[in-house]
C-alpha cells in the first residue's frame, strides 16, 4: 500500500528526531515530542526530513525504549543505513492527526493566532510555546515579545476558527 500523499498546502507536523542508530539491524533511537513515548507507535508512515526534502517512510516497527523510542524503517537494513537517519525529524501530515475533542487543540493550531487582551487590545500572534516545566508559556510577538502563561487564570478564550485568542493580560505587561 502507497503512502498517502499530503496536498500542497498541508502543514507538516513535526512530532519527533531521530537521534542515534540501536544495534546492527537497522533500527533508530527516537526522540518523540509526544504526550506519551508511544504516540509516533500509530502512525503506519513517517516523514523523514533529509536534506531538505520529506520523504515518506513505512514503519515496521515501533516500541517503547526507556523516555523514547526504537523504529524500523522499512529498507533500513544495517547500522550504516540507520546512522543515515541521524538528526533527521519525524513528520506527519496535520490531516492525519486524531480529531481533538471540544475544547482541545493542538498546540501546533495555536501559532499565528491573533492574541487580544480582554479590553480588546492587541497584544500579538502566536509565534511559538515553550514548555517550562510548571506550565507551558506562549510566546506572543508583535513590536516587542511577550511570554505569556498558558494557564486557565490568563487564557479565556481560544477561537480558531475566528483565530483568536483572548487573554487575561495587560498590554503593558
Amino acid at each position: 500500500m502507497a503512502a498517502p500523499r499530503p496536498e500542497a498546502e498541508e502543514r507538516w507536523i513535526v512530532l519527533g528526531l531521530i537521534t542515534a542508530p540501536y544495534g546492527v539491524r537497522g533500527w533508530v533511537r527516537v526522540k518523540p515530542y509526544t504526550q506519551t513515548p508511544d504516540g509516533l507507535s500509530r502512525y503506519p508512515t513517517w516523514w523523514i526530513g533529509v536534506g531538505g526534502e520529506w520523504r515518506p517512510m513505512r514503519v515496521e516497527g515501533y516500541r517503547v525504549h526507556g523516555r523514547g523510542g526504537i523504529a524500523k524503517l522499512e529498507g533500513c537494513l544495517d547500522r550504516s543505513e540507520a546512522e543515515a537517519y541521524v538528526r533527521c525529524e519525524v513528520a506527519v501530515p496535520r490531516s492525519v492527526l486524531p480529531e481533538t475533542g471540544e475544547g482541545e487543540f493542538y498546540w501546533v493550531d495555536l501559532i499565528g493566532l491573533r492574541v487580544e487582551s480582554l479590553d480588546g487590545s492587541f497584544l500579538g500572534e502566536v509565534s511559538g510555546i515553550l514548555e517550562t516545566g510548571a506550565h507551558p508559556v506562549i510566546r506572543v510577538v508583535s513590536e516587542r515579545e511577550r511570554l505569556i502563561p498558558f494557564v486557565e487564570q490568563v487564557v479565556k478564550e481560544v477561537d480558531l476558527e475566528r483565530r483568536v485568542m483572548r487573554v487575561d493580560w495587560g498590554a503593558d505587561f
